[in-house]
């Protein structure tokens, strides 16, 4: 299995040249990375004007691994050849690097990239992506893959502190100015700082300004202009307009930019990660960009994916898929705007949102002792909307979250609970509720994972040890170990008396109903609530249609179109394997060939409502092919989906006629794709919806040759 890394942008905050010279500085041996043993230049080219230099050194590299495996290597260091590319005129650093020991058993490459920062010419930014893949090594394969590993990322944290160490070395050394290379230099050598040289001021307030002085993201986003804009004004507004020349090429610094984040971004609104975290997180983050279309979840949900599955990247794509997939389903990014709890919810529900515990998570309280568990079991209908209820509080959490990330200045990403069992008695323990938290729980931890940060037990009764062994079957290891039982006068050990409620002895009013009795009134029936189906929608019936397609079947829907200018409009999700997706036009439908299709024959609607997993059905009794005689045209290239991909696409129909949308399942073993996570399967699952637009709906985009227009929907959600 290949190994793959990817960083993050570093920016260092000093122009191009300056890191250029503190980089130089590393060579031929550098103290402050043990294991870099010397390197030697192979060959050196520069171009007549001083603009282009192409270094390539040898480069020794001493291995801390153990006794036994270099004896039977017979190697006391490999050996790396690194390549680098410096374009002063476009000021861009590329460095490739892969090794020379060992290369028909092991490949090890590395690429590293510095550029000037799209939107602030005083900074740079820093990029390095690494592969390895270990072909045999004397059946070492395992230790060596794991050893690699290790000692790539403890000396991943150190390249920042040592570009940062040779810009103040060349400081003490008086270099504070080092000029721009133009058409009339030869070379870009250093000379002493001058004290009007706009450039020295530069350097020296960038030196002499700590590294995280100054925020320079706004928002639990990636950088955008208008902030960075402000950022470099502010501290550079004295700069002369020859400062007006650190430009870089807009397209090639957008491409530069395209799925990944900066360091520091990932320090201030998502936390402290090691550099294999990052790793991880910006190559989920590529892949959800690369996969889906429209709006995406921001990178705390991701973070929340990865750490559930313990940074398994294959794992976190599959479930972040699934999580998507049922988000665009059940219209959960509407669900704080149109979801209204049940009046029994509202009236006979004692919990709400109180204030903050210590480390800034929102704190949500229930008093389980004052909630009538039949009553309310038995006045609201169902056991889905318990599902929606608490599926509300979740997302009303997350909100939270993301206010107090920018109130606190540090990232918050999960909740605090406090459930208080004050009256909580044996008439609690009511069946249906284990079947509901049951339900509850897979949900949540599905598709809201690492989201409860603390929970506290207050005031529990000796029935709540017992309770607590039941309901362990339900929750996983991780959640348990957030769990705490404490006495009331505990709480002031996580949480300030000013957000602890006044029944537990502290200060907060909360704004919560207090229970009681539910009347008999209004109960809904006197048995037990539905059982919930989980490939039910749970606001209804849901305008998308889930299918499976077995082994070699195809899936087809027909659309009648009445008119020339007619849109079709279609979403669709590849939840499990891969298929192709085409569209044909039918001249005619032959209704009477085959009285047993008789139903797929009948024109889909495209707001057809469907809450289960449908089987495959063709038009006719075969796929549709493209054929002269039964005037079949084949209008686009059957394509290839993965698991996970997402598709949102619009087709302009150029005559009237019945369109059909085919998508065939596709073997396996024709697959090709890094993304393939769920393997050896021979049924393909796939959730679609279409829409039929007239041409008064059109819009300008459109494109007038039948092809597949540009125009995307943001219908993926985001938490």
């Amino acid at each position: 299995m290949v190994q793959k890394y990817q960083s993050p942008v570093r920016v260092y905050r000093y122009p191009f040249e300056v890191v250029m010279a503190a980089y130089e500085k590393r060579f031929p041996t550098c103290p402050m990375i043990p294991v870099f043993l010397g390197s030697d230049i192979t060959s050196e080219f520069r171009s007549e004007d001083g603009a282009v230099e192409i270094i390539e050194r040898r480069c020794r590299l001493n291995v801390d691994a153990p006794y036994l495996l270099k004896k039977i290597v017979n190697v006391d260091y490999v050996i790396f050849f690194q390549k680098n590319h410096l374009d002063r005129r476009q000021r861009t650093l590329r460095i490739d690097a892969w090794n020379e020991s060992f290369s028909s058993r092991l490949v090890i490459k590395e690429f590293c990239h510095y550029y000037v920062h799209p939107e602030n010419a005083l900074w740079t930014c820093f990029e390095q992506s690494a592969s390895l893949e270990i072909k045999s090594f004397f059946g070492f394969e395992a230790t060596v893959e794991k050893m690699a590993m290790k000692q790539y990322s403890a000396n991943l944290s150190k390249g920042k502190e040592i570009i940062e160490y040779y810009v103040n070395e060349l400081m003490d050394q008086g270099i504070t100015n080092i000029p721009l290379w133009d058409e009339t230099s030869t070379s870009t050598t250093s000379q002493e700082p001058t004290n009007d040289d706009p450039s020295a001021i530069a350097v020296r307030r960038r030196l002499s300004t700590p590294q995280d002085a100054s925020n320079i993201f706004a928002a639990s986003s990636p950088p955008k202009a208008s902030g960075l804009a402000a950022t470099t004004a502010a501290h550079f507004s004295s700069l002369s307009d020859e400062l007006e020349t650190f430009k870089t090429d807009e397209n090639s610094a957008e491409k530069q930019s395209v799925g990944n984040i900066d360091d520091e971004y990932i320090r201030r609104y998502i936390g402290q990660l090691d550099p294999f975290e990052e790793s991880c997180l910006v190559q989920l983050r590529q892949w959800i960009a690369e996969t889906h279309k429209g709006k995406l979840p921001n990178d705390s949900h991701l973070l929340r994916f990865l750490r559930a599955r313990r940074f398994d990247i294959e794992k976190a794509k599959e479930n972040l898929c699934h999580s998507l997939a049922w988000r665009k389903k059940n219209c959960i990014d509407r669900l704080l705007v149109d979801y209204e709890s049940p009046e029994v919810i509202q009236r006979f529900f004692p919990g709400a949102w109180g204030g903050n515990d210590r480390e800034g998570r929102p704190i949500y309280i229930l008093r389980v002792g004052e909630i009538d568990v039949r009553g309310v079991m038995k006045a609201v209908h169902g056991e889905d909307v318990w599902i929606r209820h608490v599926l509300c509080l979740v997302e009303e959490g997350l909100k939270k979250c993301e206010e107090n990330t920018n109130i606190f200045g540090k990232p918050i990403s999960s909740v605090c609970v406090i459930l208080d069992f004050e009256n909580f008695s044996v008439k609690h323990l009511y069946r249906p509720v284990f079947r509901v938290i049951s339900q509850i729980s897979d949900t949540v931890e599905a598709n809201y994972p690492e989201t409860l940060g603390r929970m506290f037990l207050t005031r529990c009764p000796r029935v709540i040890p017992v309770l607590w062994t039941i309901i362990n079957m339900f929750v996983e290891e991780r959640t348990r170990e957030k769990l705490t039982i404490l006495k009331t006068d505990e709480l002031t050990e996580y949480i300030d008396e000013i957000n602890i409620p006044d029944f537990l002895g502290g200060q907060l009013s909360l704004q919560a109903p207090s229970g009681g009795v539910v009347p008999r009134s209004l109960y809904v029936h006197e048995d037990e609530p539905d059982k919930f189906d989980a490939e039910n929608s749970l606001f209804g019936d849901s305008s998308y249609t889930v299918v499976t397609i077995k082994d070699g079947d195809v899936h087809e829907v027909l659309i009648p179109v009445s008119q020339k200018g007619d849109k079709i409009w279609y979403d669709f999700d590849l939840l499990k394997a891969e298929c192709t997706f085409t569209i044909y036009r039918i001249g005619k439908i032959k209704a009477t060939e085959h009285d047993d299709n008789e139903d797929n024959l009948r024109p889909s609607s495209p707001t057809a409502k469907s809450n289960s997993t449908l089987h495959a059905t063709t038009i006719y009794d075969k796929p549709l092919v493209e054929s002269a005689t039964d005037d079949i045209t084949r209008l686009s290239q059957p394509s290839v989906y993965h698991a996970g991909d997402s598709v949102q696409e619009t087709y302009v129909c150029q005559q009237p006629g019945n369109y059909a949308l085919q998508w065939r399942h596709l073997a396996s073993h024709h697959s090709a794709s890094p993304f393939d996570f769920i393997s050896g399967s021979h049924k393909t699952k796939i959730m679609y919806h279409y829409e039929r637009q007239s041409p008064g709906r059109l819009t300008n985009d459109a494109t007038t040759n039948g092809h597949i227009s540009g125009e995307k929907r943001t219908s993926l959600t985001s938490s």
